[in-house]
C-alpha cells in the first residue's frame, strides 16, 4: 500500500502538532491498539486455519466443520489499552482460541498490579474510579472486589499451613 501525502499536507500537520502535542500521542495510542487488535485477530484466524486443517473457502470432502465468521471482542492488555478483537468461530462451536484467555477481559498483569494497589490501601472504589485513566478500562469496584478474593485465599492457605514440619 503506497501513501502519498503533499508538502502542504505535512506542513499543516506539523503545525498542529506544535498547537496541540497531546493529538500527536493520543493518534499514536490509537495506531497502536489498531494494530495491536488486527494482529491478535490474524493470529487466531491462523490458530482457526490450523484448526481445521485447511485455508478459507478451501473444502475437504466428508468434513461439515466450517469457518462461522466471527464475533467482536474487546480486551485490555497493560500499557496499549482496550483492543477490538474479531474472534473467529465455526460452525460446530468447537473452536476454542489460545491467544486470548476465555471470559477474561484484560490480562493477567493487570489483575496483578489491582492486588498490588488494593494490598496498598488502594479501596475498591478509587481503583475503580481510576481504572480507566491508569489501562484505558473502567473496572468496576465488584471486579476488584473479585481481584482481592484471590488475594484473600491465598493469604488464608499461608496462614493455615502445616507448621508442625517447620524447624524450630
Amino acid at each position: 500500500m503506497k501513501m502519498e501525502i503533499t508538502v502542504p499536507e505535512v506542513i499543516d500537520l506539523i503545525n498542529e502538532i506544535r498547537q496541540e502535542p497531546e493529538n500527536l500521542f493520543e493518534m499514536i495510542r490509537s495506531n497502536v491498539q489498531e494494530t495491536v487488535g488486527q494482529y491478535l485477530s490474524s493470529l487466531m484466524d491462523a490458530e482457526m486455519t490450523h484448526f481445521l486443517g485447511r485455508k478459507p473457502y478451501e473444502r475437504c470432502e466428508g468434513d461439515k466443520n466450517h469457518r462461522n465468521g466471527s464475533y467482536g471482542r474487546k480486551f485490555t492488555l497493560k500499557g496499549i489499552g482496550s483492543v477490538n478483537l474479531k474472534v473467529p468461530r465455526d460452525r460446530k462451536g468447537d473452536f476454542k482460541t489460545e491467544v486470548i484467555p476465555r471470559s477474561k477481559q484484560y490480562e493477567d498483569s493487570i489483575r496483578e498490579d489491582l492486588s498490588v494497589m488494593f494490598l496498598a490501601g488502594v479501596s475498591t472504589r478509587t481503583l475503580s474510579l481510576i481504572s480507566e485513566r491508569l489501562i484505558g478500562r473502567k473496572i468496576s469496584s465488584g471486579e476488584v472486589s473479585k481481584v482481592s478474593e484471590s488475594l484473600t485465599d491465598s493469604v488464608e492457605a499461608w496462614r493455615e499451613r502445616d507448621l508442625s514440619k517447620e524447624p524450630i
